[in-house]
């Protein structure tokens, strides 16, 4: 590969230190080229006729290892003696970023009544979709590449390839089929595609590449790694007045595609939450160790300031012995401060945070609580309730903001619909489905646009040969971003509809509506259907002589803002006392995710992020032997994720009284509330049972082994 010139794996987004200096950004290849930084990290690909025949071959393969120190956790790589991974890095520092304002927090804390302090940890998780990661390159023909490939963003994965095998865009077709779970980490750049891609080309043979378990589980990006230390100022009554937090988030052994962006401006960006809080001040350090990088997992970012967040407001409401909720009002941004431009830059355009916190509280039966905690007792159980409230900004917008702070894309998006001349529609869209039922949400846009039966609307995505851009699926932006482009393109067709249809009726295209699918004249009963104006854009005699012909446009749709969701969340749990045993007995959400275009699709959406939070609260943590770096939770006997079993029954609610007010649908994201939402509302239900037995912190994940450790130190055993 190094003979071809194949180039290095470049990221997505650079960061810039605080005092202005770039990110460290050391190469990483395909094939590791003489030193090897995690484990997981390939050495050699060995190519044969059969899966079979490859294994056989890896096997003689003998590598000459040097072993070198390691280094797994991210606040000791960056001590004086530590192992360095990277010249360019020293300290192992990727970056050292900041966001808010030092000095008016500073004098906040200098006047404040109570400082609160928590040191927490957000655990490192792994993705483990059903389905591992797979690549599959036709280079036979010796001229276009066609890459098949399990990704989110499949313009995006063209791009990387092409730059690294020095090839123009236009010579890689890359195909994105249907990879199931996606979760963030299939979004992003990985050696294998490149590999594969090159193998191909330099062989002219199809090449074929499939994960196994185990392979994912030791190079797939993983997710979090946050070490955090976290401080709150409050006034006497209990109200925020300034907020400090330093965060030292783990990239694993390089930077990957959007790595160095989530633990800074992405993270940065949310701490504010839905709270009034006057001055903010944040540091976060990226850190380079001998573990599998880090990138996007979902929620990317939210998760980790919300867990803060609600953390530190828990801890607050007990030193000032406030009710949880209490604390929580009065300090909820109202309804009448919308706009409402945070101290950290963000700009939430609308939101109703009272409104939606209590009618969580009335769903979750809080106020009947302290009975049932009562009752439990009676039978030697533990019992806690949990709130969590949130903010989630979807979307990534707009690029202009993102570029200024090191993004190497854009984060816009563009859709084609294509009227045919029956009347049936084909949209290309350049998002990509993997779970999110674009084939259904897509359609009633357009079916609602055009007044057309869903069964003659069809959705292309997940080609670069048939859509012409897009930048995939993550971020919670598929509705807010892609389906705005498509109620754009869609806004176009039916401009042009109208100038075809006044020909056809000998009327002015100003005296035109449009309605469930019939152009009329305004005030009139003449009128022409859509496929009556579809058929004659394809017949050039029946046709204005200054229009082109045919009915089909393309719409690239940027958004000025972040679509900002938002939500509350709550949980009860009960704990045996004698095992530590946690059982998750109610779960309760109401969130405001904008304009909602299928609420079955949503509630899905919520449910499976409550679960993969539920699985980071309580169950999942991907472990790194400290002194060789060997993964220690390689599979699945030793990597926990959620069963059935665990989950509860989740009633969520949707409000929808807050449409996002910079885009055409009013949508905002849902694809990451769950996730971001459950794994503070759990913890602090779990403390909630616990403090009554002295017990004030309990580290993720909470286990049943570290909840009957924590109790038995509490008891004094």
């Amino acid at each position: 590969m190094a003979a071809d010139d194949v180039g290095p794996m470049a990221p997505f987004w650079a960061i810039q230190s605080a005092d202005g200096t770039p990110m460290a950004e050391p190469p990483r290849f395909a094939l590791a080229r003489g030193t090897v930084r995690h484990v997981g990290e390939a050495v050699a690909a060995l190519i044969a006729e059969s899966a079979d025949q490859a294994r056989d071959a890896a096997e003689l393969v003998q590598v000459d290892y040097e072993p070198l120190p390691a280094i797994v956790d991210a606040k000791a790589a960056m001590r004086k003696k530590a192992p360095l991974l990277h010249e360019s890095a020293p300290s192992n520092v990727c970056f050292r970023f900041a966001r808010g304002d030092e000095a008016a927090v500073g004098k906040a804390f200098a006047g404040a009544a109570h400082i609160v302090r928590l040191d927490l940890i957000n655990n490192r998780l792994i993705g483990a979709a059903i389905e591992p990661r797979a690549v599959i390159a036709d280079g036979s023909a010796g001229g276009k590449l066609t890459l098949y490939c399990a990704t989110q963003v499949p313009h995006l994965i063209r791009r990387a390839v092409s730059e690294q095998l020095k090839l123009p865009q236009t010579a890689i077709r890359l195909v994105a089929p249907d990879v199931g779970g996606g979760f963030g980490y299939k979004g992003k750049h990985y050696p294998e595609e490149t590999l594969v891609a090159w193998a191909a080309r330099r062989l002219r043979r199809p090449i074929k590449w499939i994960a196994t378990r185990s392979e994912s589980f030791l190079s797939d990006n993983q997710g979090r790694d946050h070490q955090t230390h976290a401080e709150l100022a409050l006034d006497s009554e209990g109200h925020f007045l300034a907020l400090r937090v330093d965060t030292i988030a783990n990239l694993g052994a390089y930077v990957s595609t959007f790595g160095a962006a989530i633990p800074s401006a992405i993270y940065t960006a949310l701490l504010a939450g839905v709270y009034r809080t006057p001055a903010i001040a944040i540091r976060s350090t990226g850190v380079f160790t001998n573990t599998s990088p880090t990138d996007a997992y979902r929620g990317a970012g939210r998760p980790e300031a919300c867990y803060v967040l609600e953390r530190l407001a828990d801890e607050a409401a007990d030193m000032l012995k406030l009710d949880r909720a209490e604390i929580r009002r009065r300090n909820l941004i109202p309804a009448d401060a919308m706009p409402y431009k945070t101290p950290i830059g963000p700009v939430y355009d609308c939101g109703n945070f009272p409104k939606v916190f209590a009618r969580l509280l009335e769903i979750a039966g809080y106020d009947g609580f302290a009975q049932r905690r009562r009752t439990a007792a009676r039978t030697a159980r533990l019992r806690g309730f949990g709130i969590a409230c949130y903010v989630e900004s979807s979307g990534v917008a707009p690029s202009r903001f993102a570029t200024a702070l090191g993004a190497r894309i854009g984060f816009f998006e563009a859709a084609t619909i294509r009227v045919q001349p029956d009347g049936s529609v084909q949209a290309l869209v350049g998002t990509h489905n993997h779970g999110q039922g674009h084939a259904t949400t897509f359609a009633q846009i357009i079916s609602s646009r055009f007044g057309i039966p869903l069964s003659s609307i069809e959705i292309i995505e997940g080609d670069t040969d048939r859509v012409p851009f897009g930048s995939g699926t993550f971020g919670s932006r598929s509705i807010a971003v892609g389906g705005s482009a498509i109620d754009n393109a869609a806004a176009k067709i039916i401009e042009k509809g109208k100038r075809i249809a006044a020909h056809l009726l000998e009327a002015s295209a100003a005296d035109m509506t449009f309605g469930n699918g019939v152009f009329s004249i305004a005030g009139t009963d003449r009128r022409v259907t859509l496929r009556e104006v579809a058929r004659v854009a394809y017949i050039p005699k029946a046709y204005p002589a200054e229009l082109e012909l045919g009915l089909a446009d393309t719409a690239v749709y940027d958004p000025p803002a972040f679509a900002w969701s938002n939500g509350a969340h709550a949980c009860e749990v009960e704990i045996d006392r004698d095992t530590g045993e946690i059982r998750v007995i109610g779960y309760w959400g109401v969130d405001d995710v904008g304009t909602v275009i299928n609420p079955m699709i949503v509630e899905g959406q919520i449910q499976g992020g409550v679960a993969q939070g539920l699985g980071q609260a309580l169950r999942e943590r991907c472990v790194y032997d400290l002194d060789t770096g060997q993964l220690l939770s390689g599979s699945l006997m030793d990597y926990a994720l959620p069963r059935a079993s665990d989950m509860p029954v989740i009633v969520s609610e949707l409000d929808e009284s807050q449409p996002c007010t910079h885009n055409p649908l009013g949508a905002k994201g849902c694809g990451e509330a769950g996730s971001i939402g459950a794994p503070a509302a759990i913890v602090n239900a779990v403390l909630d049972a616990l403090r009554p037995l002295g017990v004030t912190d309990v580290q993720l994940p909470l286990t049943s082994e570290s909840v009957w450790q924590a109790i038995r130190a509490s008891d004094g055993r």
